[in-house]
């Protein structure tokens, strides 16, 4: 096993660059999936290798329920520095259990919250329009997923203005962005080197959003306007009144150049020779060897451990 088990807790390094160049040359919605795979298959493959420093921090534990030869010299030996790796990766399992519980309690609490505030009021389809002074606008996802927007904002934009608003928040809604969203918070639950990931992927899904926007009105400079009106009115609300974790807007001036511009291709890869390629390329050499890497480690404790075990 060796320094291999531990690879998959620094090789998300490799994924910090494709961060900001897969949102400048690719299409957001394959930005979004690529950074969500990435940060999810990098996640697993931390938590993999942490929970095997686990098993061996353990077995060094008085009065555990392991057997006895897990223990042994064989065992400690397949790890370098086990004493003291072994120990700390018990409190890291706490610490990112503890983080990804908050995370998801966190989610679905504000969630169950909002339904609930929402219950009973009057909606045209899945759009629903409450009476606030505060403008705001968001995509509460669930079965069904709604659309809930101010009498603030509605009365802020254009009657034109309103259907790339709505668009843009069923686009959400389509495209499970909320989904992709938890995904990515839990990996950096799980390892802090993956967190920079998440704020290109709130960029990337905002900016889906917007060309599925586009494309529904049929016209670029309608919604580029709608999107920043809308950023300008737009307050920052409490979690009480808005479910917060779905409603961040991203750069908005790079969203209205963006959309000011042609539409981007939608290219699977990023053309060869060009940086977002080169950066495309370590992700996925990283993704790839941390894989390995974890594979690799849990084969070999597992035959350690399984020669350790008394017959």
């Amino acid at each position: 096993m060796g320094v291999f088990v531990y690879l998959p807790l620094v090789l998300p390094l490799t994924a910090l660059p494709i961060a900001r160049l897969a949102e400048q040359h690719l299409h957001p919605r394959r930005a979004a999936r690529l950074l969500t795979t990435v940060a999810v298959i990098l996640a697993s493959c931390s938590l993999v290798c942490l929970g095997l420093l686990v098993v061996v921090g353990t077995a060094q534990l008085p009065g555990n329920p392991l057997p006895d030869g897990w223990s042994d010299d064989e065992v400690r030996e397949a790890v370098p520095h086990d004493a003291l790796a072994g120990k700390a990766s018990i409190l890291a399992l706490v610490a990112v259990t503890a983080g990804c519980g908050f995370t998801v309690h966190r989610h679905y609490r504000f969630r169950a919250r909002a339904h609930r505030a929402l219950a009973g009021l009057p909606g045209d389809d899945d759009v629903t329009v409450l009476p606030d002074e505060v403008p705001y606008a968001y995509a509460l996802p669930g079965s069904p997923g709604r659309v809930m927007v101010s009498t603030a904002l509605l009365a802020s934009l254009e009657p034109a203005e309103h259907r790339a608003l709505f668009a843009h928040e069923r686009a959400h809604l389509a495209g499970r962005h909320h989904r992709l969203l938890l995904a990515t918070r839990l990996a950096g639950c799980v390892n802090p080197l993956l967190w920079p990931l998440l704020g290109a992927l709130v960029y990337s899904t905002e900016r889906w959003a917007d060309e599925e926007a586009a494309r529904v009105t049929g016209d670029r400079r309608l919604t580029a306007r709608a999107v920043g009106k809308a950023a300008l009115v737009s307050r920052p609300v409490s979690a009480g009144r808005v479910l917060a974790a779905f409603a961040a807007a991203g750069p908005v001036p790079r969203r209205v150049a963006a959309l000011l511009g042609p539409v981007p291709p939608d290219r699977g890869w990023p053309p060869a020779l060009t940086p977002a390629f080169a950066a495309a390329l370590v992700a996925a050499a990283g993704t790839t060897v941390s894989a390995l890497c974890a594979l690799n480690a849990a084969v070999a404790l597992f035959l350690v451990l399984e020669a350790s075990t008394p017959s």
